[in-house]
């Protein structure tokens, strides 16, 4: 038999406060046991589970894997400015004239994401 992915776990300085930006950006919840100052954070999600653990040391170098977002209900590019009113900020722009491309941003502790386009920008070409 296989394994499965349970969670992706993410190294933070800040769990909590890491957690409640992904929860809003996934519109996902925290475990109600899951309170400002824990070494860990959970958050659920319709896509996906993540959990945050502490440790000392801040990001210095680019991640080697990074989580790509589609928004469900809005276009790319209202998502990206939804996630930016939440903390993120943008590292790099791939978006194209033709409306193809995608958005580069990092979460409040500088991790790279990527915002795609919506399943009903790609269907529309």
């Amino acid at each position: 038999m296989s394994s499965l992915i349970r969670h992706v776990t993410v190294d933070s300085v800040d769990p909590h406060g890491l957690a409640v930006f992904w929860a809003r950006v996934l519109d996902g919840a925290l475990a109600a046991d899951d309170l400002p100052g824990d070494p860990e954070a959970t958050v659920t999600s319709a896509g996906a589970t993540l959990l945050f653990v502490r440790v000392d040391d801040r990001r210095t170098v680019k991640n080697r894997v990074h989580l790509d977002v589609q928004p469900q209900d809005r276009t790319r590019d209202e998502e990206v400015e939804r996630l930016l009113s939440l903390g993120a900020t943008l590292r790099r722009d791939h978006r194209r004239p033709d409306g193809t491309g995608w958005v580069t941003l990092r979460d409040p502790e500088g991790n790279e994401f990527c915002v795609e386009r919506s399943a009903a920008e790609r269907a529309g070409g």
